[in-house]
This record gives C-alpha cells, sequence and structure tokens, in this order.
C-alpha cells in the first residue's frame, strides 16, 4: 500500500513578518535536517528544519511566494504560502520517496527498513487511513484483500465474539488467528482472542504495519497467521487530532488524540465516544416483531505518560478503560464488556550494547451476553442463556536488539503471559422460561517462550534473516460445576486434566535486491496457536445455532512459506507487488456439525429448534494461493491502487467428519478484489473512491453465501489550516449481502446498507 500524503494549505497567523513552519513524515513525527526553500519573486533564501521539524524566515520582502522542500528518502514538496498580516505558517508533509525507504517495526521486533522484508509486509499511513471511507479501523483494513473478519459483518454492529482476525485464508473461528498488537500491547481478549476493533481511538492512529504469515518465531501462539499492529501518535510533535461525524442510523462519532511534551515529561491522550442505532440484520421479507436494529455504543480513555531518558530511552505508564454495550438483533437480546488495562515500560539505549525494550501488562474485564430461541417468523423469541464471563490477562516481555557494523542485527527476547476466565451461565427453560440449571466453567492457561532473531546482510544487496522460538503452553485448573435447578438435584463436578505443549517455531527469509528497480523474497515457517480458553470452555448461541465448548482441543500447527516480487518503475510512480503463498494447519479448530455426522464423545445432546455444532480439531486444512497489489501515480494529485487475492483454502482431512473433506474452509472467500482511486487537490476538492470484492464464501453451516461488491466513497474540503470537512458513504450502491446463511430454522443474515456520514477533522501541531 502507497503512503500518500495531503499537505495542508498555509494560514494566516497573527501579525508578523515572518513565514514560519513545520515538516513532519506521515505519521506526524518531526522531520529534522530537510531543506526548506524560500522564493518569493526574485527573492530567495534557504534554511533547514529543526529536531522538531521546524523553519522560520524572518523579514521577507513579500506576502506570498512559495517553499520547495527536500528530505533525504522523500520526495521533493512544494507548498505555496500567502501572508495576512505580515506572517504566514504552513506545515509541510513529505511523502517517502520509494516503499524500500520506509521504516517497520513489527517484522522484525527492531526497526528494519521495509525493504529488508518480505514484499508482503506493508504500512498504512495516517494519509491511508484517513482516505479510507470506513468509519471504523476493521473495515478500513479490508482494503488488504486477505484481510476478513470470522463473519462478513462489521465491528460496528457485530457481537465481538466473531470479531477474530484472519490472513490469507487460514480463517478464523471467533478466535484469532491473527496477533493484534497496540503499540506493543496484545489487543486479543485474554479469554477468546477476539478483537475489540473500536479499543483503539481513530484519531490516535499513525500507522498500521502488517506481517502476514506465520510469525510464531517472534510472537508467539496469537501469531499463527501473522501479526497487525497499530502504532499511535507521539507526544512529539505536541498537538491534538479530532474527528467528529454524524450519519444516518443515528450514528455518532467523536474521536479525540492530544499530546505534548514539557522537559522531559511526555504525555498523550485519546479517547472515542460512539453510538449506532444500527439496523435490522435480516432481509425486510424475513422481518418480525421481535426483530431491533443491532446497536452499538462504546467509550474509550487511553492515557500515557512518560519521561525521556537521554536523545532515545523513556520509561512510560499506560491506562485504558474501555465500555462496550451492543444489541444483537432482537429485543432484549445484548452483550457487553467492561475492561480495563493498565501496561508499565521502558525504552533503554544502552549505547554499544544495543537496546532494550521491557513491557508488562495486566487487564481485568468482564463480558456479559444473553441468547434467545428466535421463532422462524421472528414473531417471538424465547430466552435460553445468560452468560457472565469475567477474565483476566498478564504478561510481561524484554526484547535486546543490537546493530553490528551496520550488517547485521541480533533480537533476543524472553516473553510470558497468564490468561484466567470463567464463564458462569444461567439456563433457561424455552418453554416455561425458567432459570433450570447453573453451569460454571474455566481455567488457566500460561504460556512462556524465548526467541532469538538474526538478520545479516550477506551482500549489498541480500539480506538473510533466520529467527526461531520455543514456547512452552500449560492449560491448568480447568473445572466443570452444574447444578440442576429444575428438578433440584446434587451439584455435579469435573476436573478436567492439566496439559502441556511445547512447541519450536522456525522462520528463515531471504530478500535481494536485484537492481534499483526490481526485488525479491521467499520465506519457510512453521507457527502454532494454542486453544483458547472461550474454545475450551464456553459455549455460545447466534440464532438458533448452539456451539459447543471442547476442552480436549489440541494446539494447532502451521507450516508455509512464500516467494514474492517487488516491481518499481517510472521514478518511483508505479509499485507491482506478488507473491505466492503455501500454508498448511495440522490439527485447526473448526465448528463441527452434530445434525451432519454425531460423535458422541463430543457431542451434547440434541436440542429442539437448535441447530448444535462443538469445537474440534480436523485433520488438515490448507491454503495455497497468490496476492497483487499494486499502486500507481498517475499525476501529482492521482493515484489508483489495488489488490488481488486468490487462496484455495480446503478441509484436506477431518477424521470422524467425512462431509467435510474437499469442502471449502469456513467463512473464507476463494477471491477478494479491491481498488481505491484517490485524487487530492487541498485548495479545492480531495476524494477517495474504494471498491471491495468478495467472492463466494461457505458459513459455518458450509452453507453457500453468494459473492457482493460494495462501494465507498469519501470527499474532503480544507477550511483553514489543518481543519477539513468531509463527507462519506459506505455501501454507496446499498448492495444486500449475507452475512450469515439461512437455515432450516433461522433466516439469513445482511451486512450493513447504505451509510453516510459528514465530518469535522481537525488537526493542530504546536511549533517551536
Amino acid at each position: 500500500m502507497a503512503v500518500f500524503v495531503v499537505a495542508a494549505p498555509a494560514l494566516a497567523l497573527p501579525p508578523g513578518t515572518r513565514v514560519s513552519g513545520s515538516v513532519r513524515d506521515a505519521s506526524g513525527a518531526p522531520v529534522p535536517g530537510a531543506q526548506v526553500k524560500l522564493q518569493a519573486n526574485s527573492y530567495s533564501v534557504t534554511t533547514k528544519s529543526s529536531e522538531e521539524g521546524a523553519f522560520i524566515f524572518e523579514d521577507v520582502p513579500a506576502t506570498s511566494g512559495t517553499l520547495d522542500v527536500t528530505a533525504a528518502g522523500f520526495k521533493e514538496t512544494q507548498e505555496a504560502w500567502t501572508a495576512a498580516e505580515g506572517a504566514a505558517q504552513v506545515k509541510v508533509t513529505l511523502q517517502l520517496a520509494s516503499e524500500t525507504q520506509r521504516v517497520v517495526v513489527t517484522a522484525t521486533r527492531s526497526a528494519t527498513p521495509i525493504g529488508q522484508t518480505p514484499v508482503s509486509d506493508m504500512q498504512l499511513s495516517t494519509a491511508d487511513l484517513e482516505a479510507t471511507p470506513a468509519l471504523t479501523l476493521d473495515d478500513s483494513l479490508r482494503q488488504i484483500p486477505g484481510f476478513s473478519l470470522f463473519r462478513r459483518n462489521s465491528s460496528r454492529t457485530a457481537n465481538p465474539t466473531t470479531l477474530g482476525v484472519s490472513l490469507r485464508g487460514l480463517g478464523a473461528n471467533g478466535a484469532s488467528r491473527v496477533l493484534v498488537l497496540e503499540d506493543g500491547i496484545p489487543l486479543n481478549d485474554p479469554f477468546g482472542s477476539w478483537v475489540y476493533w473500536d479499543r483503539v481511538p481513530t484519531a490516535s492512529v499513525a500507522s498500521v504495519e502488517v506481517t502476514q504469515g506465520g510469525a510464531s518465531s517472534l510472537y508467539g501462539s496469537e501469531a499463527l497467521g501473522g501479526v497487525l499492529q497499530f502504532f499511535t501518535r507521539p507526544a512529539q510533535p505536541a498537538g491534538i487530532s479530532l474527528d467528529a461525524s454524524y450519519g444516518n442510523q443515528n450514528t455518532q462519532d467523536l474521536s479525540l488524540s492530544a499530546g505534548g511534551q514539557m522537559g522531559g515529561w511526555e504525555s498523550v491522550f485519546s479517547g472515542e465516544a460512539f453510538h449506532t442505532d444500527g439496523y435490522i440484520l435480516v432481509p425486510k421479507a424475513d422481518e418480525g416483531s421481535v426483530d431491533s436494529g443491532a446497536s452499538s455504543n462504546h467509550g474509550i480513555a487511553d492515557l500515557r505518560a512518560g519521561r525521556r531518558i537521554g536523545a532515545q530511552g523513556e520509561i512510560f505508564a499506560r491506562g485504558w478503560y474501555f465500555d462496550d454495550s451492543r444489541n444483537n438483533g432482537t429485543i432484549g437480546q445484548t452483550n457487553s464488556i467492561r475492561l480495563g488495562q493498565g501496561s508499565l515500560g521502558a525504552n533503554l539505549a544502552l549505547g554499544s550494547l544495543g537496546n532494550l525494550q521491557l513491557r508488562s501488562y495486566a487487564s481485568f474485564e468482564t463480558y456479559r451476553q444473553n441468547f434467545f430461541s428466535v421463532a422462524l417468523n421472528q414473531d417471538s423469541q424465547a430466552l435460553t442463556d445468560e452468560q457472565t464471563v469475567p477474565a483476566q490477562g498478564i504478561g510481561a516481555s524484554a526484547v535486546w536488539s543490537r546493530s553490528l557494523r551496520g550488517h547485521q542485527s541480533l533480537v533476543a527476547g524472553l516473553e510470558s503471559h497468564e490468561e484466567i476466565g470463567h464463564s458462569n451461565e444461567l439456563i433457561f427453560s424455552t418453554t416455561t422460561g425458567s432459570n433450570t440449571k447453573d453451569s460454571y466453567t474455566g481455567g488457566h492457561q500460561r504460556t512462556t517462550g524465548v526467541f532469538g532473531e538474526d538478520v545479516i546482510q550477506i551482500t549489498p544487496r541480500t539480506i538473510l534473516g533466520l529467527s526461531a522460538r520455543f514456547d512452552d503452553w500449560r492449560n491448568f485448573d480447568g473445572f466443570l460445576i452444574t447444578q440442576p435447578l429444575i428438578p433440584a438435584g446434587l451439584e455435579e463436578t469435573a476436573s478436567y486434566a492439566n496439559r502441556s505443549y511445547q512447541a519450536f517455531s522456525p522462520r528463515a527469509q531471504i530478500v535481494e535486491t536485484l537492481n534499483s528497480h526490481v526485488s525479491w523474497s521467499a520465506s519457510v515457517y512453521r507457527a502454532f496457536r494454542a486453544p483458547t480458553l472461550n474454545e475450551l470452555y464456553r459455549s455460545y448461541r447466534q440464532a438458533n445455532n448452539l456451539t459447543d465448548a471442547n476442552a480436549n482441543l489440541t494446539a494447532e500447527v502451521l507450516t508455509g512459506g512464500e516467494a514474492g516480487v517487488a516491481l518499481e518503475g517510472l521514478n518511483n510512480r508505479l509499485q507491482l507487488r506478488g507473491a505466492f503463498f503455501f500454508n498448511e494447519i495440522v490439527n485447526p479448530v473448526s465448528s463441527v456439525s452434530c445434525q451432519v455426522t454425531p460423535v458422541p464423545s463430543i457431542c451434547p445432546p440434541p436440542t429442539a429448534n437448535t441447530l448444535t455444532f462443538v469445537r474440534a480439531n480436523l485433520g488438515r486444512t490448507s491454503a495455497p494461493g497468490v496476492e497483487l497489489d499494486w499502486v500507481a501515480e498517475l499525476t501529482r494529485r492521482f493515484e489508483l491502487s489495488g489488490g488481488y487475492q486468490y487462496v484455495d483454502a480446503k478441509i484436506i482431512s477431518a477424521p470422524g467428519q467425512p462431509s467435510l473433506e474437499n469442502t471449502w474452509v469456513a467463512q473464507v472467500p476463494h477471491e477478494a478484489f479491491t481498488f481505491q482511486a484517490r485524487f487530492t487537490n487541498p485548495e479545492l476538492v480531495s476524494f477517495s473512491v474504494e471498491g471491495r470484492y468478495t467472492g463466494m464464501q461457505l458459513d459455518t453451516n458450509q452453507l453457500p453465501m453468494g459473492s457482493f461488491f460494495v462501494l465507498d466513497a469519501i470527499a474532503l474540503r480544507s477550511l483553514t489550516h489543518g481543519t477539513e470537512v468531509y463527507a462519506a458513504v459506505e455501501n454507496l450502491f446499498n448492495e444486500q449481502y449475507v452475512t450469515t446463511a439461512a437455515t432450516p430454522l433461522s433466516p439469513p443474515q445482511i451486512g450493513l446498507p447504505i451509510a453516510a456520514r459528514f465530518g469535522l477533522r481537525f488537526s493542530f501541531a504546536g511549533v517551536r
């Protein structure tokens, strides 16, 4: 994906005879040492930006002119300026000259030029995200063709337990097969590994990095299919960013990030408040009296405070509070989450000994959910289950890195985390409405891993990367307590055997630059994912589909590889990338139907008006595929980009479930295509049009859901320096597409209909 940045036009400031401003990159970080040349008629003068990216020209004998700004690794940028009352201030945002000069952290756990990582690794900048019409972060990420959630619907209305992420057709079953981080802290839920995408205020995001393919060699269990990391805005340059919008479905959103520095101290506060009335989840023809809008409300507060130590070091503390509540599509069917998290960390520069990064965190949450059995005509429903799920997660890591003479980079680390969670259920009779049984189940998990990496520049054009990790996963103190109430009975208690699993996850990759226009890369890897507490112990219901837990699940193991080529031409205005990949998972966790092939050892007794599933390890799945993406800067103001992925994700073997063999992996489309057309003119209007095609796929019932295409658009108009208004539309043509297929007991559910909003963005950065 390209980094494409819109520089704000000049703005008149209070009286004074000077031209001042700042030079920043796409993430908002200052660019020191940039050459800034001011021209006004025959007058010309040059200076360089300070360490904070600031520049000042005094006593300029003109009221208008241009600024030419150049810096190593960035494209030359020209900005016009006009003074009012003797002064003008200009914010210049530089676009990187080439993909290869972007630096990423996620792929190697140390700062690495993206040209030294596989061509499938990518980065989205603030400008990329702001030019995307989508309201939520997960919908913004759908411009990556291989990115998908467990189901097709968006986090703005979906049940959080369906928000696990998949890359490259690996699928998700609620639990994410990709590790999601925010500034190095896991966002995957400690109980179920799904992701609360609204935990990250959109105004706080500076960039997103995506590493595809098995990444357990550096990140452990959750990184079976890759890593996705959000990096938030730094305290410097000081300033504030705000995004407020209102749209149909009574959708209200306010997102804020503000930070600054005083002396050696710095702090950043980010927050967001959101509400939508949502939409009816079933088609109009299937609506009944119990249907209601899938509404959603959330609030997040995130405060970070720290102290700089020298030029590069810092220590910091951070705290989050997150509150989310939703209606799941019928009257009274709700879920909610209350989550608090704290983190302590340090980035220490050890001089010739390298750098040390320390992180620790603890999270505490309570998730509540109720479930209803709904009549096929949607005119009546009955409460079946009320769940309360308290969970805690703690973790710590230490990562050391060192560069040796610029030709070798070493990384070594230790990481440990533990999760504790219980599912407390009140089970009700659908005929009498009485509480017939109480159930309490849960357990502990602990994972400890050690890892190392060596990135070697074999020749000036060839980079070899070797990494490996050893993990010890333990599941212990598992229990199940049931208390029959109607008829009354004795409490029954069962203990699950403690289990442990050791995993060795190696990875090798090579990146070679053939010339200034062509590079290629190849990787092979092995990764694993331990089943979550949710998969082991908690059942859930979606409409009239009941999925039961399985305390005997074993870990998934992935073996895979990729090879790709990157091409650049036309003075870096055209970029093409393509990769072939192959992934195979042994013992993948999936939901299997107890109606199709009853398995007495794991299937619960049948229940009237209910389709029952149970989580089970299948034998093997494979996902070979190819992905392509391109960026073409047709003019200085107009850019086209797009991506395509084809993946043949199939179940190769499924002992005990022969009907599943040679069928598609559920919730994975074989084809996905995206494109974006972006026009930028800060003095007039900027707009972006984004299309997304998703091919046919099977839902969890192995029932087909057809392909669909949606088109989104956004138009932006600058009002003053740092302020712009915009109008955005998602699903412009109101395409109706299925997110859950119809069954004999339930109608289909559909995705987000046309959603329009108007908004205001304000961004101010202080200049010293």
